[in-house]
């Protein structure tokens, strides 16, 4: 199947310059579960919106490439992954600039405040979000792109180009440090002793 589809996306890709058919086609397919992806590693809807976007004009830009890319669907995810740890890396250097400029002076919004977000079900997705959060940046990419967009231990290696059996290291570790983290939330929701 994934072959099948490889092709038909090569196909496509290499048509998409002259027939924007071919471009929307492949946006249809992969704009979803990119923008999961990168939604969930940036946090932010429209940071995440831009980010899928320049993904698909970089792979066009750089199509050129495709006969050494052994699947289209592991390259843009590639290219979005590399995108979003470059918008985290900007985002930690502004902050430490503003924190420098402020003196420290930092106000936190309390958004439980909120009585139409107080819901259980809410609260539940809010605590799952900003515990995969938490995760190191090496754990939590690779649960997104396991557990999220439901990519093989091996096209998440050629992703991030390291071994296979990093990455499932680092799936189980990532599973098991969430589960650790959300043990209280999941003790207290579900009535469990923790």
């Amino acid at each position: 199947m994934q072959q099948r589809d490889n092709a038909k996306d090569r196909q496509l890709m290499q048509g998409a310059v002259k027939d924007p058919a071919c471009l929307a086609e492949l946006v249809e397919r992969y704009s979803g579960p990119l923008f999961a992806f990168v939604f969930r590693y940036v946090g932010d809807r429209e940071t995440a919106e831009d980010i899928v976007q320049e993904t698909f004009l970089r792979a066009l830009r750089h199509r050129h490439k495709l006969a050494s890319i052994r699947y289209v669907s592991t390259w843009f995810h590639t290219i979005a992954a590399n995108m979003a740890k470059s918008e985290l890396q900007r985002r930690k250097r502004w902050r430490q600039e503003a924190l420098a400029e402020e003196e420290g002076h930092i106000e936190l919004l309390d958004l439980a405040a909120k009585p139409d977000q107080l819901t259980d079900t809410w609260r539940v997705h809010r605590e799952v979000v900003k515990a995969i959060r938490a995760l190191p940046e090496k754990l939590r990419e690779v649960l997104l792109l396991r557990d999220l967009n439901e990519l093989s231990y091996g096209e998440i290696a050629e992703i991030l180009q390291c071994p296979e059996g990093t990455i499932k290291s680092r799936v189980s570790r990532g599973r098991r440090r969430l589960q650790e983290l959300l043990r209280p939330l999941a003790g207290e929701v579900l009535g469990l002793a923790s």
